[in-house]
């Protein structure tokens, strides 16, 4: 058995991850923040500098996520992972197995589904079947095959960790979400992170989900021609006034590797939680010093409140 050796002896030096989806967004963040703690980083997607996945974007490529975890302090190891693919799952965690002989922590950030989506939120029955279904093979299959093939490496330990990343919470997605199949593939996530919750902590272990609130990935500020240097300058009109909301990748990925290191992190187990939380709860921050709450803005506007946009930043 090989065991990589983390460059940092940060908080999360003595751990083993895997992030699974971490080519660009929320994934490639969390990978790197865990790897600012010193983590050894496993992460996996479909886009490479040989092939590109079907969101069709070159720009973001798992060796790149690797070499920014590694460039964080800790250990980032890529490996090409369609993990809708059971065989290539399992060849996965049986490399993990054989080179770290555990895993302490799994992200499952798997989505690549906002391509299918049709943004005048048709009914259930106007939407293509195949487009519907491969949302949630993306957003939920996915993320079952990777649990149900990772936690047995997980569980060989107490006190790992499973990360399911979504889009809301229990409490805000009680409301209908956009439209029928993206309500199910976002739901999925909460939910699983609820059930795996009951049957790991009977073995000493945890699950959670999490949440970004409006997130400015790549691929959002690219759809608005906006980069993160000029979002607030180049705001959207006002059919977007959340946009002033916004929050980058950074922020839900500070507060994901707090929680991680947070030996007391049972406390949340089956919860979903989002990134406004756990800024609260840890103390971190955005990467420009804000504390950006859309969630909580939202729940505000749906109580009939008037909230200020300033007062949730």
């Amino acid at each position: 058995m090989t065991t990589s050796t983390p460059k940092s002896k940060g908080p999360l030096a003595d751990r083993i991850a895997l992030v699974a989806g971490a080519t660009r967004g929320a994934g490639r963040a969390l990978a790197v923040a865990l790897g600012a703690g010193g983590a050894t980083v496993y992460v996996t997607g479909r886009t490479t500098r040989d092939r590109v996945s079907e969101m069709g974007r070159t720009t973001e490529t798992i060796e790149e996520t690797a070499e920014l975890v590694t460039a964080a302090g800790g250990t980032g190891i890529a490996v090409p992972t369609d993990h809708l693919e059971v065989e290539q799952v399992r060849s996965l965690v049986a490399r993990i197995d054989a080179e770290q002989g555990r895993l302490d922590v799994l992200v499952n950030d798997v989505w690549g589904g906002n391509s299918y989506l049709d943004l005048t939120n048709p009914p259930m029955w106007e939407i293509d079947l195949d487009r519907g279904l491969r949302m949630i093979d993306l957003g939920v299959r996915t993320h079952i095959i990777t649990s149900g093939l990772a936690l047995p490496l997980l569980v060989r330990r107490p006190g790992g960790l499973v990360v399911e990343v979504t889009d809301g919470t229990a409490r805000t997605n009680r409301d209908y979400r956009e439209n029928f199949y993206y309500d199910l593939a976002k739901n999925g996530p909460i939910r699983m992170a609820f059930n795996l919750g009951e049957e790991l902590k009977e073995v000493g272990c945890t699950a959670v989900a999490v949440t970004p609130g409006f997130l400015r990935s790549e691929e959002m500020l690219d759809h608005f021609g906006l980069t993160e240097e000029n979002w607030r300058d180049g705001m959207p009109g006002p059919e977007q006034e959340h946009w002033r909301l916004s929050e980058s990748p950074v922020y839900l990925a500070r507060g994901v590797a707090a929680l991680v290191a947070d030996p007391d992190r049972a406390r949340f187990n089956g919860q979903s939680l989002d990134s406004g939380e756990l800024a609260r709860e840890y103390g971190v921050t955005d990467a420009d010093g804000s504390r950006p709450d859309i969630w909580g803005y939202i729940l505000a506007e749906r109580a009939g409140e008037k909230p200020d946009l300033a007062d949730y930043r």
